[in-house]
């Protein structure tokens, strides 16, 4: 079993975070992530009906007596396995997913230290929000007959084109969204507990699920914790 190095991935829980000491004396803050184990559900190819090169991986669990047929028969078809509480995708290059077949799994072990990642979360759900916390808009001021208004967006048009152009920042849901973030570094593994100790926060609650893929746009670059 064999994964082109560019393009590892895998699906995990973010457990919260805290700091850890480096070689050096340095403290550096960490975010804890249960990556894995994960199963590969299905290999997805250019040739086959899909048309693009994928790995399609599930983490967790699931009751089969609670998971619906659809899905008990794409199990049955292609991996042969328990169902997974989550179905996730990593998209490889041509010819990257080399002899991985459906049943195999891999674990926080295809990653080291040094590696930058990419972790993808879904951010916590804030509620309807005005512009200064969902924007980072200034305040007005406070007085001089500024009555109530101190958090106002303020003028949200002009008179032409004479309506509110299309992408204005306005008051509205903040939060509950999809969000990567984007070259972090791995800065300690635990294989046995199928840990990763991620640089820096990422998005989403403790408990929450997250996608962990090697950096798209920093190369990875071993080095000693």
């Amino acid at each position: 079993m064999s994964i082109t190095m560019l393009h590892k991935g895998l699906l995990g829980t973010k457990l919260g975070m805290t700091q850890v000491f480096l070689e050096n004396g340095d403290t550096v803050p960490v975010t804890i992530v249960e990556a894995g184990p994960c199963t590969v559900t299905q290999v997805k190819t250019a040739e086959g009906p899909d048309g693009y090169e994928a790995l399609q991986i599930g983490y967790g669990t699931r009751r089969e007596k609670i998971t619906s047929k659809p899905l008990r028969g794409h199990y049955a078809a292609h991996a042969k396995i328990e169902p997974s509480r989550h179905l996730g995708e990593i998209r490889l290059a041509p010819g990257a997913a080399g002899d991985t077949k459906p049943g195999d799994k891999f674990d926080a072990a295809i990653f080291a230290v040094g590696d930058f990642v990419d972790v993808i979360g879904t951010m916590k759900g804030r509620g309807f929000s005005g512009v200064v916390r969902r924007h980072g808009f200034a305040t007005q001021k406070e007085s001089h007959g500024a009555h109530y208004h101190w958090r106002h967006g303020g003028s949200i048009g002009c008179r032409k084109p004479e309506h509110v152009r299309k992408g204005k920042r306005m008051c509205g849901q903040y939060g509950n969204t999809r969000k990567t973030c984007q070259n972090l570094k791995i800065v300690r593994v635990d294989v046995e507990k199928n840990l990763l100790y991620v640089h820096g926060a990422i998005p989403g609650p403790n408990g929450g699920l997250v996608q962990i893929r090697i950096a798209k746009k920093k190369k990875a670059k071993p080095a000693a914790a």
